[in-house]
């Protein structure tokens, strides 16, 4: 396994920890000059993403591999984390509909879907 493959793990399982929902995982590598994955998931609420966000901060810092940095937790709606190979992104449902990144990369090979933890 590669290190951005760890690191990829590593998020993964971060967001898993805080059940984050929804969790998609797509393989940029030859459509992104920027990362190598985008790893897209929903929380439930406003709450819910910040703190499935501030969980893969804080035990990324305490990681060989810390964030680069992220953006829009105060709001809440929308939050970016900057893993350098792996920009994961956490949305509330509502914001997840609207924006559709899925579609953005829907060409790219998909690694994981796991709607196991959506609800359904």
């Amino acid at each position: 396994m590669t290190e951005n493959q760890q690191i990829l793990e590593f998020v993964l399982d971060k967001i898993d920890d805080l059940k984050a929902r929804d969790i998609q995982t797509f393989d940029v590598r030859g459509t992104s000059s920027i990362t190598d994955y985008m790893v897209i998931c929903s929380g439930t609420s406003k709450k819910h993403v910040q703190s499935v966000a501030d969980h893969v901060l804080s035990e990324a810092k305490h990681s060989d591999n810390p964030a680069l940095g992220s953006e829009g937790m105060s709001e809440g709606e929308w939050v970016l984390v900057d893993m350098g190979p792996v920009v994961l992104h956490v949305m509330q449902e509502t914001t997840r509909d609207f924006y559709q990144l899925e579609k953005l990369w829907q060409d790219s090979a998909e690694s994981k879907s796991d709607s196991s933890s959506s609800g359904q």
